[in-house]
């Protein structure tokens, strides 16, 4: 169990979690009500595809610079305007929906807008957890705030189906905009003498070929990314197709929408828990991972009942978390510390700025099939991914994915 939480004795960490904790609950308040609304505007899968898509088309478009961004700055600090940023655009959507103003094309300015601000964001976050906790934690920290992300995910969706049903979709969005307050409260209470800065990169040309070319000459960085590519695009839509697998397949509304996200974010604590536990894992380990991760999600796609779906979805859960956090953490001990921020950001390039592709494309394949066809598209994607993985890896000396000090 200590070894569970070990990053948490880290005070910084422990503020992270914390401010993080209630910020990301309003997080998922916003992707719940975000979903709802345009599903009721639009009544169209291939739209909430869009609109999804639009909140990581930036990503896609700019994400290298945002890691040259987080490279070049101190990452604190950087934190300290993105997060402002997203509760100003969080209130702004809250507002536009409670006085009844709001229009598809509003949201779709403000996806992008929120999309643009995670460009810095995301990689300045992600390279911020090594900063807090060093290397000998960083599996285990980077596992329990994924364990933290999903655990918001059962929160979340909860708060913000009796907020739909009792006041409206608006306040998600109002409620998510507070939470972020959490979070600069956070920041604000670390001890800056504590964090284990990394040498700020020094602006100069070519920064990002100079990222490009530094991931492309280490296998082990390469490998990993394309995988991530490939499941990023097809398989982590699931704000996209679980939607409607709930309305369509499964007959539901919201509430069935909200317990099927309930139920892969149970599986994602149970599947992080074990996770942080683990003090190394094969590299073998992460491919694996991810063909067991497709195969998962091929159950889902297969299963007769609401209540099978729903056990099916608890391993989806559980596997990918496994799965983000083997892969996150490869990256983060593999990288240099002057080229973090550039690699991070190609993570969540291929992480989120793939879903402008994967979203739209899942989207319109449910609306002229069928939700599960979505899922299985996800599925199949996932174990060839892995496939290719694993014939890299046996191709190459294996290794461990460890830290710097593995017997925490």
């Amino acid at each position: 169990m200590k070894r569970t939480f070990a990053a948490l004795e880290v005070r910084n960490f422990k503020l992270f979690v914390i401010g993080q904790g209630i910020s990301l609950c309003g997080t998922w308040m916003q992707t719940i009500g975000l979903s709802w609304l345009v599903l009721q505007l639009t009544h169209s899968g291939t739209q909430l595809g869009l609109v999804v898509a639009a909140q990581f088309l930036p990503i896609l478009m700019f994400g290298l610079w945002g890691g040259v961004i987080a490279d070049r700055f101190d990452k604190r600090r950087v934190l300290y305007v993105t997060q402002t940023l997203f509760g100003l655009l969080a209130l702004t959507l809250g507002l536009l929906v409670v006085t009844h103003v709001i229009q598809l094309w509003m949201i779709y300015s403000l996806a992008i807008c929120l999309g643009l601000v995670n460009v810095v964001d995301n990689p300045s976050r992600q390279s911020f957890v090594i900063e807090m906790v060093g290397g000998k934690y960083l599996k285990n920290a980077v596992t329990l705030n994924s364990t933290m992300v999903n655990a918001a995910r059962i929160i979340g969706p909860s708060i913000a189906g009796i907020l739909i049903v009792t006041v409206g979709i608006g306040e998600c969005f109002i409620a998510n905009a507070l939470s972020y307050i959490a979070v600069l409260i956070a920041l604000f209470m670390m001890c800056e003498k504590e964090l284990h800065k990394a040498p700020l990169s020094i602006k100069k040309p070519g920064q990002i070929r100079a990222g490009l070319a530094y991931v492309w000459s280490v296998p082990k960085l390469k490998s990993t990314l394309i995988m991530m590519f490939i499941i990023g695009t097809f398989a982590y839509e699931l704000p996209v197709i679980l939607p409607l697998f709930a309305t369509i397949t499964m007959h539901g509304d919201a509430k069935t929408y909200t317990v099927m996200m309930a139920a892969t974010g149970v599986g994602a604590i149970v599947g992080g828990l074990y996770t942080a536990g683990k003090a190394t894992a094969r590299e073998t380990q992460l491919v694996w991972t991810a063909i067991l991760f497709g195969l998962s999600m091929l159950v889902v796609a297969c299963m007769p009942t609401f209540i099978a779906s729903l056990i099916a979805l608890f391993f989806v859960g559980a596997l990918s978390v496994l799965f983000l956090a083997l892969g996150n953490t490869t990256l983060q001990l593999t990288s240099e510390p002057a080229m973090r921020g550039r690699v991070m950001s190609l993570w969540a390039i291929a992480f989120l700025g793939t879903t402008p592709i994967g979203g739209p494309l899942i989207g319109l394949i449910s609306d002229h099939s069928n939700p599960r066809i979505g899922l299985a598209v996800g599925g199949i994607s996932a174990v060839v991914a892995g496939g290719i993985g694993l014939f890299v890896y046996n191709n190459t000396k294996g290794s461990h994915i460890e830290a710097e000090t593995a017997d925490f």
